[in-house]
C-alpha cells in the first residue's frame, strides 16, 4: 500500500527511536525490581506500601498481587506508561490524516488513483502495526528481564491494546476537529479523563465498577501476573473497532479538509503589536494546558516524596538508604529523578515550539509575517525565546506546587521546604536548553529541526537511562545533557553554566542562520 510504505519511509527514526525508549524502559524496570525485591517478603512489604498510599495508587494502579514481582516490577509502567503507546499512535495517525489535509496533500493525493478513504486506511494499518510490535518487544523485554513467561505476554498485549484504542480516538478525532492541533487537543483530552477515571475507580472505588469504564483500568483488571482475565483482552480490539466504524462514518459526512467542527474564528477587533504579541496570541492556550499539567506533577511528587522510604523496606534497600545517607537523601533523590523526567517533558515543549514554526514557514505564515515591518532576526529571536524562557517558568511552577504539598505534609517549614525543591526543580532547565538549541539549529540550517530535537531528546534519554545497563563506557554515557543534572541542591555547577551557555550560542547561531536562508 503506498500510505504505509510512505508511512514507514517518513517516520522510521521517531518510531525507532520512541520503540527503543518504551522497551528499554521496560527491561530496566525488570532487571532492576528482580535485584532489588529477590525475596518474597521484600516484595509483599514494597507492594503494601504502595497501596497504602492514595497518592501511588491514583498515578499508578494498585498491586493485586503482593507476591507477584512482576506486578511489582511493572506498577508504573502498567497504566502511566501504556499512556506513552496511545501518545505514538496519537502522533502517527494524526500526522498521516488531519496533518496531510491541513497542509493540502491529502487534497493531491485525492486527485490521484488513491481513493480518499486510502489515507485514513493507512494511517490505522501504520500505526496499528507499530502498537502491535510494541506489544511484542515490550514481552521481550520483560521476558529478558527475568519475570513470568505468561505474565509477560499479558503485560505486553495490553499496552498493544491500549495503542489500539489510541488509533482509534485519534481516527475519530481527525474526522471531528478542523486542525492538527485541535485533533492532538481532543485525543489528550478523552485519554486524560480517561486516566483521571481509572485514578478515581481505584481510589474510591476501590477496583469496582467505576474502573471498568476506563480502557486504561482495563490494564490493571487484566490481572496479568497473578490470576489473568483473558477475556479482557478482547475489550480493547472490539473498542478499537467501534472507533474505526465511527471515524469512517464520519469521514463520509464531511468535506476533505474540514471537519465536522469548525475552526473557530478571532476576534475581528483584535490588536497584534508585534511578533510578541503574536507568539503570546498563539501559544498561550499551549501555555496554560502545561501549567496544569506542571502544578498536577508537581503535586504528585509532593505527595509521594515522604513515603518513599517505605519502598525500601528490605535489606537490599536499606543498604541503598544508607549509600545515599538516609531517608531525607533518598526523599531528594526522589525529588530529583522526577524533575529531572519534568525536564525531559520541557524540552518537548521547545521542539514543539521548533516544529510549529517549521509549519508557519512550510505553509507560508511566515512569509506574511514578514511582509509586514517585522526584520527576520526579530521572528527567530521570538521563537528561540518563546521555546527556551517558558521550560524554565514551568519547571519553576512544578517545583512551588511540590513545595506548598510538602509543606502541608510537615505542617509547615514552607521556606525551608522552598529551599530544598525549586533548586531541584529547575535544575534540569539547562539540559533542555541544550536540546532545544539543537532543535533550533535544525530548523534554522537543515529545515528538519522537529526531527533532529526529537531525535536528540530521544538519544539523551537513551543514554541517561539505559547507559548503565548497556554497560556504555562513561564518556559517551555522559553525552547525555541529562547525565549532568545535579540532584542536590545546588544547580549552580560548572556543567550547568556551560549548558547554558552552549544553548545559548546554539539559539544565538539559529537566529542569525534563519535571518540569512531562503523561506519555504
Amino acid at each position: 500500500m503506498i500510505v504505509v510504505r510512505s508511512a514507514v519511509r517518513r517516520d522510521r527514526l521517531l518510531v525507532g527511536a520512541w520503540v527503543a525508549v518504551l522497551v528499554g524502559l521496560v527491561y530496566a524496570s525488570a532487571a532492576a525490581t528482580t535485584d532489588l525485591y529477590p525475596d518474597p517478603a521484600d516484595r509483599v512489604r514494597a507492594a503494601e506500601a504502595i497501596d497504602r498510599s492514595t497518592a501511588l495508587v491514583a498515578l499508578y494502579g494498585p498491586i493485586l498481587d503482593p507476591q507477584s514481582v512482576g506486578e511489582l516490577a511493572m506498577t508504573k509502567l502498567t497504566v502511566l506508561y501504556a499512556l506513552a503507546v496511545a501518545a505514538l499512535a496519537l502522533v502517527l495517525v494524526r500526522r498521516h490524516t488531519r496533518s496531510e489535509e491541513e497542509d493540502g496533500r491529502a487534497e493531491l493525493l485525492a486527485s490521484t488513483a488513491l481513493r480518499r478513504r486510502s489515507l485514513l486506511t493507512g494511517a490505522v494499518v501504520w500505526a496499528g502495526a507499530v502498537t502491535l510490535a510494541v506489544g511484542a518487544l515490550t514481552t521481550g523485554a520483560c521476558l529478558l528481564g527475568g519475570l513470568p513467561a505468561r505474565g509477560s505476554v499479558l503485560f505486553g498485549a495490553s499496552w498493544a491494546g491500549v495503542g489500539l484504542v489510541g488509533v482509534g480516538l485519534t481516527a475519530v478525532a481527525a474526522q471531528i476537529a478542523s486542525t492538527a492541533r485541535a485533533t492532538a487537543a481532543l485525543t489528550l483530552g478523552v485519554l486524560a479523563a480517561a486516566y483521571a477515571l481509572r485514578a478515581l475507580g481505584d481510589v474510591v472505588d476501590g477496583g469496582g465498577a467505576l474502573g471498568w469504564i476506563s480502557p486504561l483500568g482495563w490494564t490493571t483488571r487484566l490481572r496479568a501476573w497473578s490470576e489473568p482475565r483473558w477475556w479482557v483482552l478482547l475489550l480493547w480490539p472490539l473498542l478499537a473497532l467501534v472507533l474505526l466504524g465511527v471515524a469512517r462514518v464520519l469521514e463520509q459526512r464531511r468535506d476533505l479538509g474540514a471537519g465536522l467542527i469548525g475552526e473557530r474564528l478571532g476576534r475581528a477587533d483584535g490588536v497584534l503589536a508585534g511578533p510578541w504579541s503574536l507568539a503570546w496570541r498563539t501559544y498561550r492556550a499551549s501555555l496554560l494546558g502545561w501549567t496544569i499539567a506542571m502544578v498536577a506533577t508537581g503535586a504528585v511528587t509532593g505527595a509521594l516524596a515522604p513515603g518513599v522510604g517505605d519502598l525500601l523496606d528490605t535489606g537490599t534497600g536499606r543498604d541503598v538508604l544508607r549509600t545515599l545517607g538516609g531517608r531525607g537523601a533518598l526523599e531528594e533523590a526522589l525529588l530529583a529523578a522526577i524533575f529531572a523526567f519534568a525536564g525531559i517533558a520541557v524540552a518537548g515543549w521547545g521542539i514543539t515550539l521548533v516544529a510549529r514554526s517549521a509549519a508557519d514557514d512550510a505553509r507560508g505564515r511566515s512569509e506574511l509575517l514578514l511582509a509586514t515591518a517585522v526584520r527576520r532576526e526579530d521572528a527567530a529571536r521570538v521563537t528561540a525565546v518563546a521555546a527556551i524562557v517558558p521550560p524554565l517558568l514551568l519547571l519553576a511552577v512544578a517545583g512551588v506546587s511540590a513545595t506548598l504539598v510538602l509543606a502541608v505534609g510537615d505542617g509547615g517549614g514552607l521556606l525551608g521546604r522552598a529551599r530544598q525543591v525549586l533548586p531541584l526543580a529547575v535544575a534540569p532547565w539547562p539540559a533542555a536548553v541544550v536540546i532545544i538549541g539543537i532543535a533550533l539549529v535544525g530548523g534554522a540550517w537543515w529545515r528538519r529541526g522537529p526531527t533532529i530535537g526529537w531525535s536528540a531528546l530521544a538519544g539523551a534519554v537513551i543514554l541517561e537511562d539505559l547507559g548503565p545497563l548497556l554497560d556504555l563506557p562513561t564518556p559517551i554515557a555522559r553525552l547525555s545533557p541529562f547525565a549532568h543534572v545535579p540532584t542536590s541542591g545546588d544547580v549552580v555547577t560548572g556543567a550547568q553554566v556551560a549548558m547554558t551557555l552552549l544553548g545559548a550560542l546554539l539559539a544565538l547561531a539559529a537566529v542569525r542562520r534563519f535571518a540569512r536562508r531562503d523561506l519555504g
